[in-house]
């Protein structure tokens, strides 16, 4: 198993290895194009992420700035917005389904580093991957968490930290985030200009 596998299978590794630090060279060059590209050349830099990237939608934005460490770890869905300042450290596989919302400042960190100070300055960590279902709204300046689940049709409220996974039809929010109730037919707004 080479040093990319053993972090794809969230095994604790020492990480400042050549072939991890080449992979993390190839996402930055590519994510700088994309950045340096303005809105206008839409075309161009959706090409950039669908070779970024594992899987994309037929649909997608993502305003910049943009931040990821591989990229080739990350799978969006149908109908996907990213807004400014998203970052996506996926060392493991983030997973995020169709009509996701992310607002802006918004931190998805798949990575975790070692308790200890001279095994977090050899660069001892682990990944675990993330999941987020459909129909997903997360708030700006939130971060989610390595090895946590979104359920389905589920909105966090803008700051929170998502350290546990939150389960489908809800809105949650705060630091840890928590489950405040369920979305139901009366949160549907009627008075629609």
């Amino acid at each position: 198993m080479d040093d990319l596998e053993k972090m794809k299978a969230g095994l604790w590794l020492y990480a400042r290895q050549p072939q991890i630090r080449e992979a993390l060279q190839r996402c930055e060059e590519l994510v700088f194009r994309f950045n340096s590209l303005p809105p206008s050349r839409e075309e161009e830099r959706n090409a950039l992420i669908r070779q970024l990237f594992g899987r994309t939608g037929g649909t997608f934005v993502i305003h910049s700035p943009f931040h990821c460490d591989f990229g080739t770890q990350i799978s969006i869905g149908d109908d996907f917005t990213g807004n400014f300042n998203l970052t996506i450290l996926d060392e493991a596989p983030v997973t995020i389904g169709d009509h996701v919302f992310i607002g802006p400042n918004v931190g998805i960190y798949t990575v975790n580093h070692a308790l200890l100070p001279d095994q977090r300055n050899a660069g001892v960590m682990r990944s675990l991957p993330i999941t987020i279902g459909n129909n997903v709204w997360i708030g700006g300046n939130s971060v989610v968490t390595q090895g946590v689940t979104i359920g389905d049709n589920t909105v966090i409220g803008a700051g929170s930290v998502v350290t546990r996974d939150i389960p489908a039809g809800v809105i949650a929010f705060g630091n840890p985030c928590r489950v405040v109730r369920p979305i139901t037919e009366a949160d549907r707004i009627t008075d629609i200009a």
